[in-house]
């Protein structure tokens, strides 16, 4: 069921960053600092596959991201709901039953066997598609996914994930140059705010962290 009212972006930011702290998909630790998938290190870490596990905050935050979705892109201009392999997968089903519309799947790389296919479900070329998934760091991965929407003759320029970095500036630039408008409940600095009201972590802790989010190439060098 579509929701039928909604809150603010900085509400719903707020409350996003909470939930997310809350059911502990939030990490930060700037002693041993996490690896990304990049390679490069991080005192940083947001896993957004735990909120699949509370269905309370999972409905929440779907609503919220349904919501964001009628109201930036329209109510009728979303013909399909596509998530990415694998993270993405489970929230774009939950918004394409919230949207009462078709919900298919794409896969990092064609799958090497059968069909070789990298669409799953079907997708029709005169579709516009919407991808939904659990986060976004740069924007690379994002392109990825759409090019091979658009491989079937489909539209795809717009993405909506939970939750943005919105640390690295290349990212901006990144989804422009492909035609893509992204759309995120909350970011880093969302959580930074959030995690100082409720003290959830250590003050030097917090320090570095907020050092790393002002300047994350500068720090990443750093700790290599």
């Amino acid at each position: 069921m579509i929701p039928s009212s909604y809150l603010p972006d900085n509400e719903i930011a707020k409350l996003s960053a909470r939930m997310l702290i809350e059911v502990g998909a939030i990490a930060f630790n700037s002693d041993t600092p996490y690896k990304l998938a990049s390679g490069l290190p991080s005192p940083t870490y947001v896993d957004c596959r735990k909120l699949i596990s509370f269905a309370r905050i999972r409905s929440t935050l779907m609503d919220f991201l349904t919501v964001k979705i009628l109201r930036d892109v329209g109510m009728e201009k979303i013909d399909n709901v596509a998530g990415g392999e694998t993270a993405g997968i489970p929230f774009a089903a939950l918004v394409a039953e919230r949207m009462g519309l078709p919900m298919t799947y794409v896969r990092k790389k064609p799958k090497g066997y059968g069909k070789n296919a990298r669409i799953e479900g079907v997708i029709s070329s005169n579709q516009t598609v919407l991808l939904v998934e659990d986060l976004a760091t740069d924007g690379s991965s994002k392109v990825s996914f759409v090019e091979a929407i658009r491989e079937t003759g489909a539209s795809c320029t717009h993405t909506a994930v939970i939750f943005y970095y919105d640390i690295f500036p290349e990212a901006e630039s990144i989804l422009k140059e492909n035609n893509i408008t992204l759309h995120f409940l909350c970011s880093w600095w969302d959580i930074l705010e959030e995690a100082k009201l409720q003290k959830s972590f250590a003050s030097n802790t917090i320090n570095e962290v907020e050092k790393f989010l002002n300047s994350p190439r500068e720090w990443q060098n750093n700790h290599l």
